[in-house]
């Protein structure tokens, strides 16, 4: 496992919470304020012969929220993640074939670069001249993607339980994930060369990610929130497609012979959080990377929790980002 450069002067912030904290973003009252009570707005964007559903909430300064996956869409985020609503302008999307954004797509639609391309659509939807990019997860790498081409119109980076930036760090987490499975590893291929997981039954499926995600969470009852989230939007069209789109982004990302960020990223000048936990199925080595490549990154690793922080410990999440916003 790595360990953070001195060189680069990063700041690890190790943040100690306790279990009662991460039930709630505030104290039961009134300090919840009208934006964040406001109902979700929703709207579409047009992309090509598709469109892109958005949901939006609370106000203040914009973030586009980047799910991960790639092949889930943005509804296993909420209610929880909304909480930043009181402070800020959310805007979450269903990215390009996946949710409520699949109809008018083909799987050979999506490429990396049509993802980046629609991160920009929505910014100019909303006539945003730089916005805060918050991605969870595979949204990182996208945040990651889009900040590189387009420094100038990010004002902030939130890099949330990131996903591997080289295919070196993705083989790493491959590596470690079947350590860490042990026998589950065996039923989770016997589970994929099933007819049902094959076909894209959703309960084949849904039961395939409960074994996946089971070491992604500091308190296993959590684990029922994310695999009932996820259940209720598959259908089985919706995950063969978003499979299929999955697959095209790995070819464009992680199965790339010599895809690396870093050396790219090293002269990204755009604030950056980076968002890790202690029960992560993602080695640290994965986030300790991207902090380091990039100069003006900060990491918070949180205790007692898991892959899902926003789930888990969203008292500890909170912590971190309004530090990271009060900072100049």
């Amino acid at each position: 496992m790595s360990t953070l450069g001195v060189e680069k002067r990063v700041k690890v912030i190790m943040v100690t919470v306790l279990a009662a904290l991460c039930t709630a973003w505030f104290p039961p009252g009134p300090s919840i304020g009208p934006e964040q009570s406001a109902a979700p707005r929703e709207s579409r964007i047009p992309v090509g012969t598709a469109s892109l559903y958005v949901r939006e909430i609370g106000q203040g300064p914009a973030v586009i929220v980047l799910h991960g996956g790639p092949d889930f869409d943005h509804s296993y985020l909420v209610p929880e993640l909304d909480r930043l609503s009181d402070k800020f302008h959310l805007i979450y999307y269903d990215q390009r074939g996946r949710g409520r954004s699949a109809d008018g797509v083909k799987p050979e639609d999506v490429t990396l670069e049509s993802d980046i391309a629609d991160v920009d659509k929505v910014r100019q939807y909303f006539k945003l001249d730089s916005v805060v990019i918050l991605g969870h997860s595979w949204g990182t790498v996208l945040a990651l993607e889009y900040a590189l081409r387009h420094p100038e119109l990010v004002s902030r980076l939130i890099l949330m339980n990131p996903a591997p930036a080289s295919q070196d760090d993705f083989k790493e987490m491959r590596r470690e994930r079947l350590e860490k499975l042990g026998a589950d590893a065996d039923r989770l291929t016997a589970m994929r060369a099933g007819a049902g997981y094959k076909e894209g039954d959703p309960d084949a499926v849904a039961a395939y990610y409960r074994i996946h995600f089971k070491a992604a969470f500091a308190r296993p009852e959590n684990l029922d929130k994310i695999i009932a989230r996820l259940r209720s939007s598959f259908t089985k069209e919706g995950i063969l497609k978003s499979r299929a789109i999955e697959n095209r982004l790995m070819d464009d990302t992680w199965l790339l012979p010599g895809y690396n960020l870093a050396p790219r990223l090293k002269v990204l000048k755009v604030p950056t959080l980076v968002i890790n936990s202690d029960h992560e199925i993602i080695p640290a080595s994965t986030p300790e990377h991207i902090t380091e490549a990039i100069p003006k990154a900060q990491m918070v690793t949180l205790r007692d929790c898991g892959h899902f922080s926003y789930l888990e410990c969203p008292a500890a999440v909170r912590e971190g980002i309004d530090a990271f916003f009060a900072r100049k």
